[in-house]
């Protein structure tokens, strides 16, 4: 099998004959295929937000082209300034407005910009590649994986992160089942993860959130595989909420846990998980479904869309430069993200002293 086959979903594209940013919407998603065109900077933003595009790396991408569509307008740093607030935990939307603004702060013109946006994308889908490869290397033959939430093509410029160990390791005939938490409260998981693995072929099972712990009790899975869209310094993990409970209930399983991530979510600004901010939306998306309030009258409703998981629940951190096992702060700085610097990206590079 090819990898080919099982990459075909693009969520985030640049239309050059009409200048625009073209975003398939995930609210729609598995019950119809829509495209939203993105015209400006606001709309982008909006679109970031009302999470027609999600996905740490999407989002990223995407503020990249909205930079563009601000300064072709001539309002660059406002642009820059709306799209950096539309979304505050996932650390590649900074990262893509910082990277923007430093193009267009060494004289980049629109073409420039965009040229830069391109570069952003193209990396992404890269690096995904790269990651699928060396976060494969680490699973058994015939193994059953669990993933949270959706971290594919759908959030990514293409192959994905968490989902792109499993694209890769199914390729290979590593991976003989994959599972999908549903991944409340937006079901990320049963209306996005489920929909892109069967468009490139590869069988999913989805299983209530709940269901998690007694599936690991079984066997059935040996190892938990999930994004992030915050990495700290010393290793703990923002992830879409759900990852921690799924980290504890593999630890007391002996399921391993595997994070992959473009090293530009590794976030060394921040401390630990204590230090980052958490995103909470309406209480609506707890308290109903499909436009329907299903909750009794006068309920509450604590609605965070992120948890913390901690490093010392991770087994294994996956980037394009190279794994980490057991990461902690000098395991990551050693491997070279902190400052940068070239790092040999062989699967056979793991920290593990």
């Amino acid at each position: 099998m090819t990898l080919e086959r099982h990459d075909r979903v693009r969520a985030v594209q640049w239309d050059d004959a009409a200048g625009e940013l073209v975003l398939l919407d995930q609210r729609r998603l598995p019950v119809e295929v829509v495209h939203k065109r993105c015209r400006t900077a606001e709309a982008v933003a909006e679109a970031i937000g009302a999470m027609v595009v999600r996905g740490a790396p999407a989002i990223g991408i995407a503020a990249a082209y909205g930079a563009v569509l601000a300064a072709r307008a001539g309002t660059l740093a406002e642009g820059l300034e709306m799209l950096a607030a539309a979304r505050p935990t996932a650390v590649n939307l900074g990262w893509a407005v910082a990277r923007m603004r430093d193009r267009a702060g060494a004289g980049a013109d629109v073409d420039g910009l965009l040229e830069e946006a391109r570069t952003i994308h193209a990396e992404d889908l890269a690096a995904n590649r790269r990651m699928g490869e060396v976060g494969a290397a680490y699973l058994g033959d015939g193994c059953g994986v669990l993933t949270h939430c959706n971290t594919g093509s759908l959030a990514t410029a293409g192959f994905g992160t968490a989902l792109g160990v499993i694209r890769a390791g199914w390729a290979a005939g590593r991976v003989a089942r994959v599972f999908a938490t549903e991944t409340r409260p937006w079901l990320q998981g049963a209306r996005l993860t489920a929909w892109e693995l069967l468009a490139d072929d590869i069988p999913v099972d989805v299983i209530a959130d709940g269901a998690a712990a007694a599936l690991m009790q079984s066997g059935g899975v040996q190892w938990l595989v999930v994004g992030a869209d915050r990495v700290t310094a010393n290793g703990d993990v923002a992830n879409k909420i759900g990852t921690y409970a799924l980290a504890l209930a593999a630890r007391a399983h002996g399921v391993r846990v595997m994070v992959a991530i473009p090293s530009s979510t590794l976030d060394f600004a921040t401390a630990s998980g204590a230090d980052i901010p958490i995103e909470y939306r309406s209480a609506d998306e707890v308290l109903g479904f499909g436009g329907q309030h299903i909750a009794a009258k006068g309920t509450g409703a604590w609605n965070p869309v992120f948890d913390v998981t901690p490093a010392a629940l991770v087994d294994v951190l996956v980037t394009e430069r190279g794994a980490v096992e057991a990461p902690n702060r000098e395991r990551l700085r050693r491997l070279g993200h902190a400052a940068g610097g070239d790092v040999d990206g062989s699967s056979s590079n793991k920290e593990t002293a």
